[in-house]
């Protein structure tokens, strides 16, 4: 004989129970699931800014190299710049300076014949070791160039001249023209990257 009492509770207890899994269920448990999803994605978002942060520290660096270059190229040029100073100069103070560059690496019996009656030589001279030289000067704007017509004429002055050596030197670039003539009659042209450079110290091959 069972004498054992069925509590009155026993089927709330049962109820509260499940209502309880159920709300875990509904709610908690999925509120939480949610939780642990935000947090791996949170993670991944942490990972990769992380790396967008790297990437842009690795690009900085590197532009910091880069203006380090540029400041040292810089400080390596005199402080007035050299094309500054070239651009301010008249067409007889430009062969002038010419003139100068020419003793300065060497050149003996350098004369100026700048204007008229020139037979199309601004300057003549002979090289370190005697060659005979012939220089055109064109202090011509940045933005204009040498054009072929223009070269084809200093030809002739080399010629007219029998130089050994042939320099055309502008404030300008070349035309692409230009430049193939040069090379085709052995013609030295000094355009404004070399002028500079020549300007600055360094020596044209063509005197060495």
């Amino acid at each position: 004989m069972d004498n054992s009492v069925h509590s009155p509770f026993a089927d709330l207890d049962d109820r509260i129970d499940g209502r309880i899994t159920h709300i875990l269920g509904k709610t908690v448990v999925p509120m939480l699931n949610a939780l642990i999803e935000a947090s791996g994605e949170q993670r991944r978002d942490l990972i990769s800014a992380r790396a967008d942060i790297h990437r842009v520290q690795r690009k900085l660096a590197q532009h910091e190299q880069r203006l380090h270059r540029l400041e040292r190229t810089r400080e390596q040029r005199p402080i007035a710049g050299v094309m500054a100073s070239i651009d301010a100069m008249n067409w007889r103070e430009f062969e002038q300076h010419i003139a100068s560059l020419l003793r300065r690496d060497g050149c003996t019996g350098v004369e100026i014949h700048g204007g008229s009656g020139d037979r199309g030589a601004d300057i003549t001279a002979y090289t370190a070791d005697g060659r005979r030289l012939v220089v055109q000067c064109k202090n011509f704007a940045p933005y204009r160039s040498v054009w072929s017509g223009e070269m084809q004429k200093f030809v002739g002055t080399k010629t007219l001249h029998q130089a050994d050596v042939a320099v055309y030197v502008a404030t300008c670039p070349f035309s692409r023209e230009a430049l193939d003539i040069a090379l085709q009659v052995g013609v030295t042209a000094v355009h404004r990257g070399l002028l500079e450079a020549w300007s600055a110290g360094a020596k044209l091959q063509v005197l060495r």
